[in-house]
């Protein structure tokens, strides 16, 4: 099929990239020249394992190409819609850039066209585009609610081998249509399922709120485990091996980032206050989260007696989760911010993310260039994010370049029972204090 994707950001990217994979004909369409100059030139403009080969193969093969040009969708059979939808200050999706792509492709639909929904948007999406869209075109088009359920670090994985596709339409030809393109990725017999329009919206929110609100309730599992002297990760054990729970998503740590689930869950309860209801839990999991982030200062403060001034703090790992470049709404930053204003220098190390970070954060901290490096000097080490090179480090060398041997784990990496062998001051999330 002849596809165009609009907006290359994580998700367009990855959408436009994996469907001409298997065999389409994609053009990926961005206003950023910079960015589409990038890619054209088979640059990867978001850190994503296997994102690269499969980018410069379709290059290559002529499947893929970038443009700044809408002309494309004139030769379309599906237009995936795949742009920022950030959160308001109220917890509102801002779809200025939804409804303006809308408008930009519409004078090119020259023949049925399906416009596909790709990014998470609000309930009621795919009725109001068709409207904006009837009434700037007489040509015959569908609006089909697609929602993308990829995980950072995993993605290029997910789209080829999804657990399941959701279609959202009331259109029999445009259900045939969708079935058809996502019928290579699901031989294996994972479900395409179709259902209307607004319960596809709502299932991506759903999704994420759900796993927000599992995360978190093991956050508040670990703060109650840190009060009676239990360790979090037996609870989780325990807990895990129920099959009505399972396993994943049961990790204690600093809170969860990213562009998805702070996002969504804001989202979601915005929907539902518009409504008129009030998702109670979405609320508590918003704040839990938020200050969940800020779980091991209080324990800092209390190690250097309350005063942070020109303590040396080694930060390994700033995105908000391995595998990625993505610092949304990463806890790392809200800790790394906490401690500069305590007064407090910081020396930090991502393998994929400190470009990003130094956009933000500029001079005001040090990176370093291995993690050894950060600790040079350091009073202490704080752990943000649980990328496998910091699994298994050389603990002797760690403690003879650190002024003191502390370690404050935000992703509980290392068993209580390595860090009493190697003799380190040890402060974790849920589990017991080594001191």
């Amino acid at each position: 099929m002849n596809i165009s994707v609009v907006g290359t950001g994580y998700v367009g990217l990855v959408t436009g990239v994996c469907l001409a994979e298997t065999g389409n004909t994609v053009t990926c369409i961005d206003i950023d020249q910079e960015k589409v100059a990038k890619l054209s030139k088979g640059i990867p403009t978001i850190y994503e394992s296997g994102l690269e080969r499969l980018l410069q193969n379709n290059l290559s093969q002529g499947r893929l190409r970038f443009s700044t040009l809408y002309n494309s969708v004139s030769d379309s059979d599906i237009v995936f819609m795949a742009l920022p939808t950030p959160s308001s200050e109220d917890g509102s999706v801002d779809m200025t850039y939804f409804r303006k792509a809308a408008v930009d492709i519409a004078p090119f639909i020259n023949k049925y066209t399906i416009i596909v929904n790709k990014s998470t948007v609000p309930v009621g999406t795919a009725d109001e585009i068709r409207t904006l869209i009837s009434g700037l075109t007489h040509l015959p088009f569908d609006v089909v609610s697609n929602p993308e359920f990829l995980r950072e670090g995993m993605a290029i994985e997910d789209f080829l081998k999804p657990d399941r596709i959701v279609i959202g339409s009331s259109s029999p030809k445009a259900i045939d249509i969708m079935t058809e393109l996502y019928s290579p990725y699901v031989r294996q017999g994972n479900p395409i399922l179709v259902m209307d329009e607004r319960s596809s919206e709502l299932t991506k929110y759903g999704a994420n709120a759900f796993l927000a609100t599992k995360i978190t309730f093991m956050n508040e599992m670990a703060r109650l485990c840190d009060k009676v002297s239990a360790n979090i990760d037996h609870v989780r054990l325990g807990m895990g091996s129920d099959d009505r729970i399972g396993r994943r998503f049961l990790f204690a740590g600093i809170g969860y980032g990213g562009s998805c689930f702070p996002k969504d869950v804001k989202g979601l309860k915005h929907i539902s206050q518009s409504a008129g209801y009030d998702f109670k839990i979405l609320t508590a999991v918003d704040e839990v989260n938020a200050s969940q982030k800020l779980f091991l200062l209080p324990k800092i403060k209390t190690y250097f007696q309350g005063n942070l001034r020109g303590k040396k703090i080694a930060v390994w790992g700033i995105a908000f989760k391995p595998n990625t470049d993505d610092i949304r709404e990463a806890p790392s930053l809200t800790m790394i911010n906490a401690l500069l204003d305590a007064g407090a220098e910081i020396s930090a190390y991502d393998p994929e993310a400190m470009e990003n970070a130094q956009k933000i954060l500029g001079d005001k901290i040090h990176f370093a260039n291995d993690p050894l490096q950060a600790l040079q000097g350091a009073h202490a080490l704080f752990i943000a994010t649980e990328w496998p090179v910091f699994r298994t480090p050389d603990f002797e060398k760690m403690g003879t370049l650190m002024l003191h041997k502390v370690i404050f784990d935000g992703r509980n990496l290392y068993s209580l029972k390595t860090m009493r062998d190697h003799h380190f001051h040890y402060f974790s999330v849920g589990r017991e204090d080594i001191i």
